[in-house]
């Protein structure tokens, strides 16, 4: 006879804690294969060696999934920490008026390399109103330059 149902629960739960400090995500879909073992075998009794080539198979397909097909998709959602230029293009709405010659701030609906409201002046040096769409035409250190769209 192999492990009990409750056996594979506590490993599961112990490789799912375990990712708390090693941030990988690898370890919690060994936890997560784990659990479903638990589940598999509450229903139908198996031994031992069926149990692990279960828990290893879904371990495998697991990390797979992960690694080849979901990982990659939320690491392309995001610019954060990709530099400034990602953001020339992109429309925002002024909040704070850009004075002559001054700034003003721009706020995006989503956050633009991790924040939503940006210092921004205008190249010419034209003041715009709060409410006024700008597209960003250029990054010049920590301010956008914007103009009208």
């Amino acid at each position: 006879m192999g492990l009990q149902p409750w056996h594979w629960a506590v490993i599961g739960m112990l490789l799912m804690t375990g990712e708390l400090f090693i941030p990988s995500f690898a370890m919690l879909w060994f936890g997560v294969a784990a659990l479903v073992t638990a589940l598999l075998l509450w229903v139908v009794p198996m031994d031992l060696l069926s149990q692990v080539v279960i828990w290893l198979g879904l371990s495998i397909v697991a990390c797979i999934l992960w690694f080849r097909l979901i990982q990659p998709r939320i690491k392309t959602r995001t610019k954060a920490g990709l530099g400034g230029s990602v953001i020339i293009g992109e429309i925002g709405m002024i909040v704070s008026p850009v004075v002559a010659n001054g700034l003003g701030v721009v706020r995006f609906s989503v956050p633009k390399v991790g924040a939503a409201e940006w210092a921004c002046r205008t190249l010419d040096g034209r003041p715009i109103e709060v409410g006024t769409r700008v597209i960003v035409t250029a990054v010049m250190g920590n301010e956008l330059i914007v103009m009208p769209k």
